[in-house]
């Protein structure tokens, strides 16, 4: 019936304060319990932004790159358990096998890629107008952050902001989501059995509406980096900011992916499949939108309903599967609903959009990925995330339509282009308003190395992932030193 897992505070395993543990299930086979963690409680939180607060003098003291040394230690850790790491997320989160064994090793380079930046922490000496002075910058941690993830990718975003907060000499406390917890759990074993400083790093699991505003209210905190939902991160956003911490928000996308008349039409196609389904659509750079010229609008279209109708759907650790499940019935539901809602707006439902019922489905929460066609800019479908398998077809008369098309939503997250046209692609560069900026590759598939945020409503505060990452996690000091009088 599942095994019963443990918050981490202070480097101890322990209970919620009042003993109580949610169930976390496969949302391929819900008779699956995965797992139990703690339904912390506000005292729970309080005690582990206090055990923060206790470590973090001695946790900024170590230098940074035996601060480092605790990642590379870890993920030696998760690399030898990638087998057993990458089930747990499937059986947790729902992707297929292969995208959660490769997200597992993500979490794993994005460690050992901040554990090197330990030792890469570049500082600035700057000239002086006056004899004798030496005038330089260096950088100090914030303090105690809060971390809140989300659990699409259960294992990749923990790690990616815990490490560069770690490795900046910051104390933290990780909140993840409740439906995927053991993802993050299992980094934040490796860490404490590489032998992290007590308090270093503190995990609470359990409900956000009840631990959410205990962490960014408690008196420790200078910083929060959350990755979830627009309406959550408003508030977050609302109270951190009465507070003058830093906020890092990384919420919503509605990202289009342009194709144009001269480009190769199967790769197109595998480009939008690739973007909008894998995953079951459950990414935040998920391509929602292809806007299509319309020369090749009715030959695309054909070729996607076929290639759409031969995705093989089912439990991700099936082999061949290539879609999963929706994450929960919550989930599901929401996909339902836009698809009907598309429909009723005028939408036309080109295949797909129904749940899938009979054997190997019925106790999990699958549904056939939905194309409609017949989008407009107003219509909901065209302006909303929805954070399933859901594709919105558009046609643009040009390419200027196009643009226009791509760039009317509240959104800028991620957007592509396929085309073979060198003048459109710079074009595009330069007009798309989005962070992330593929061409002629899906919107979906970012690397670790290079920042990542989107622009508009999407995103707000400093970058993650990459060098840039470091800057959310420290301030810049500047340093006059006079050497002789």
């Amino acid at each position: 019936m599942g095994e019963t897992f443990t918050n981490f505070i202070a480097g101890v395993a322990v209970a919620a304060a009042d003993g109580k543990t949610f169930a976390v299930t496969n949302p391929a086979r819900t008779s699956d319990v995965v797992a139990h963690f703690p339904s912390s409680t506000v005292a729970d939180m309080e005690r582990a932004c206090a055990a923060a607060q206790e470590a973090q003098a001695a946790w900024a003291a170590l230098p940074a790159p035996r601060r480092g040394e605790y990642l590379f230690k870890a993920a030696e850790r998760l690399e030898a358990r990638l087998p057993q790491l990458g089930e747990e997320m499937t059986r947790e989160e729902g992707k297929t096998l292969p995208e959660a064994l490769g997200e597992v090793k993500r979490a794993i380079n994005i460690f050992r890629y901040f554990g090197g930046e330990g030792a890469r922490q570049a500082t600035q000496q700057i000239p002086s107008e006056r004899d004798n002075v030496i005038c330089y910058t260096l950088r100090k941690p914030l303090g105690v952050v809060g971390l809140i993830t989300p659990w699409n990718f259960p294992s990749a975003i923990p790690a990616w902001k815990m490490a560069p907060a770690l490795v900046a000499g910051n104390a933290v406390v990780l909140k993840p989501a409740s439906l995927a917890p053991l993802s993050a759990f299992r980094l934040v074993e490796a860490l404490h059995e590489v032998g992290l400083p007590k308090g270093a790093l503190n995990f609470v699991t359990g409900s956000g509406a009840t631990l959410g505003d205990a962490l960014v209210m408690h008196p420790a905190l200078r910083a929060i980096s959350f990755t979830g939902s627009c309406p959550v991160g408003d508030g977050i956003y609302d109270k951190a900011t009465l507070r003058r911490l830093r906020v890092q928000l990384e919420m919503g996308g509605k990202n289009p992916t342009l194709v144009l008349r001269d480009a190769d039409l199967d790769y197109a196609t595998e480009v939008l499949v690739n973007g909008a389904f894998f995953s079951t659509g459950q990414k935040c750079t998920a391509c929602s939108r292809a806007i299509i010229e319309r020369p090749i609008f009715e030959a695309l279209v054909a070729k996607l309903v076929a290639r759409t109708g031969k995705l093989k759907i089912g439990n991700g650790l099936e082999p061949g599967i290539e879609i999963g499940p929706a994450v929960d019935a919550a989930q599901l539901q929401t996909n339902l609903r836009y698809v009907e809602i598309a429909q009723q707006e005028g939408a036309r439902l080109l295949c797909g959009g129904q749940r899938l019922q009979g054997a190997g489905y019925d106790e999990g929460f699958f549904m056939q990925p939905a194309l409609l066609d017949r989008v407009t800019p107003a219509m909901r479908i065209a302006q909303e995330e929805v954070f399933g398998p859901v594709l919105a077809l558009m046609v643009a008369e040009d390419f200027d339509d196009a643009i226009r098309l791509a760039n009317a939503v509240r959104f800028g997250l991620a957007a592509s282009v396929v085309t073979r046209d060198l003048t459109r692609v710079h074009q595009f560069i330069q007009r798309i308003e989005a962070g992330l900026i593929t061409v002629n590759l899906p919107t979906a598939g970012v690397e670790y190395q290079l920042p990542f945020g989107g622009t508009k409503e999407s995103s707000f505060g400093m970058r993650e992932q990459g060098p840039a990452a470091l800057d959310f996690y420290t301030e810049s000091r500047t340093v006059y030193l006079k050497y002789t009088q």
